[in-house]
């Protein structure tokens, strides 16, 4: 019998080395716009939750919906580190045959957290798109969350492509 492995229902304390990172934790909702050279600008609706198992790390799922008929457009899912006080990584699968590591600082504030980061490594598929760099800012003030991503792609140099703000959902 296969038997799933999911998070905890039943609060777990965050790990002392994310417990930082804890302000993050929850699902986010709200709407973005995208743009890039090589499509047709769109607004979306996105989805994001950051959980924890206990573990050094916290889990990361991403989901938007094009704002306009509701059909899917793009999934994330991977996972958020802590590789120091002030440093962070982001390592995520996407269904589009992508892998991707992205690292950078991490900068606590009173009003919040702001997080600024850079690929490292772009995984790639046979089949997928050639994406060179990728880059993610997240602003974290009280329950709202601004971020905008960076690509370069299909031949284009890096530049903005997302740009969303997210509400705690619960």
């Amino acid at each position: 019998m296969l038997t799933a492995v999911l998070e905890p229902q039943s609060p777990v304390t965050p790990h002392p080395d994310i417990a930082h990172l804890a302000p993050l934790l929850g699902t986010w909702r709200g709407s973005g716009h995208g743009e890039y050279p090589t499509i047709e600008s769109f607004d979306y609706d996105e989805e994001i939750h950051f959980g924890h198992v206990g573990r050094p790390f916290l889990t990361y799922r991403q989901r938007t919906r094009h704002a306009g008929d509701g059909r899917s457009l793009h999934a994330e899912t991977g996972y958020l580190r802590c590789a120091g006080p002030d440093r962070i990584e982001l390592i995520l699968a996407h269904p589009t045959g992508i892998t991707e590591i992205c690292e950078g600082t991490i900068e606590l504030a009173e009003d919040g957290l702001r997080l600024e980061m850079g690929s490292t490594h772009i995984g790639r598929s046979s089949t997928a798109k050639l994406v060179t760099a990728l880059g993610r800012s997240f602003r974290l003030v009280g329950d709202t969350i601004d971020y905008s991503l960076r690509m370069a792609a299909v031949g284009q140099l890096e530049q903005h492509h997302l740009a969303a703000t997210l509400r705690r959902a619960e």
